[in-house]
């Protein structure tokens, strides 16, 4: 009798926590995918992420002589992370300033050929004129018979030889502009490659774009560095979010830009003001972490939360929970 009483006691604790469970199961799924006991508002659940930057070396490729962070670390923008030897581009960039300055020079030069020109045009022009002023005088004298026909025929070839004179330097002079064009044109190239290698040398140093935390330091001193050889990823802490999950009937509930109150167990009663930022157009299995088949199998919308975190007091992966007012449902 005593074993037949223990076992009917048995089974009713079973079917009596089998209710239990069911009972209390809804209300747990909500909590992680939909409304908590309040039913005007939605609390989810998920983990602080931020924006991150994998930073590596732009345009050199040489091996890595400073390091000044490690993991951790918060910097600025503009803090100098990382230097590679860059003895090989100052280099470059000294050879081709000396390249600068005799193009400069040759510009000079080129200038005071075309002034050289000028002036043998200019003196050309009055030797022509001079030579012009004797044949017509040669030419009255010739017809009253005072100078000789010899005369006349050599003030006429001096003239047309003053004439090719001019004709030629004057042509020269037209070559004279253009290499002052073309000196110019070298001192314009010459200056693009200092201004090019003035660029590659500063690649040689790595700063952070902007302020955050340098979250892994890939590389150590004496690596090669080169395009796309991550040396730090930098997390920016100035634009937090919250990912999490809902449930198909409230989605309707919330809209984008909607506030949306933030809490953490790292600083109990503290509060932290978001905004929806993101709701996914497609549905999803939920996320993997969940273990049990009953919500391996539930359908759920992703969201993402928007949080101001100007004291960074909020680290990427830390938990956090999310309550949103659910507003009435349509359109």
């Amino acid at each position: 009798m005593t074993s037949r009483r223990r076992a009917i006691g048995l089974a009713l604790a079973v079917v009596l926590a089998a209710l239990l469970l069911v009972w209390l199961w809804p209300a747990a799924h909500r909590l992680v995918f939909g409304t908590g006991p309040a039913t005007d508002h939605v609390v989810v659940s998920g983990n602080i992420e931020a924006h991150q930057s994998v930073l590596s070396f732009t345009g050199v490729q040489a091996p890595i002589t400073r390091l000044v962070f490690d993991e951790g670390k918060f910097v600025s923008a503009g803090t100098v992370l990382a230097r590679v030897d860059d003895s090989i581009y100052s280099r470059q960039l000294q050879i081709d300033q000396a390249g600068l300055d005799v193009a400069r020079h040759q510009v000079a030069v080129a200038r005071s050929n075309r002034a050289a020109a000028k002036s043998t045009v200019a003196s050309d022009a009055l030797d022509l004129a001079e030579k012009r002023r004797d044949l017509v005088r040669d030419e009255g004298q010739l017809a009253s018979g005072a100078v000789s026909r010899q005369t006349y025929d050599l003030a006429t070839t001096a003239a047309g030889q003053s004439a090719a004179v001019l004709a030629r330097d004057d042509a020269l002079l037209h070559v004279a502009q253009t290499n002052v064009g073309l000196a110019l044109a070298n001192v314009q190239a010459a200056q693009a490659k200092v201004a090019l290698d003035t660029v590659t040398l500063g690649y040689t140093t790595l700063r952070a774009p902007f302020s955050g935390v340098l979250a892994v330091r890939q590389a150590e001193l004496g690596e090669l560095a080169g395009p796309g050889v991550a040396i730090f990823t930098l997390d920016d802490l100035d634009h937090v979010w919250l990912r999490a999950y809902v449930n198909e009937p409230d989605l309707g509930k919330i809209r984008l830009g909607e506030a949306a109150q933030v809490t953490t167990d790292t600083y109990p009663g503290h509060v932290f003001h978001g905004r929806i930022g993101f709701i996914a157009a497609q549905a999803e299995f939920t996320p993997k972490t969940v273990q049990t088949h009953a919500e391996r199998v539930t359908l759920v919308y992703r969201i993402r939360i928007d949080i101001d975190n100007p004291t960074h007091a909020l680290l990427p992966g830390m938990p956090a929970d999310a309550s949103i007012a659910l507003l009435a449902p349509g359109p």
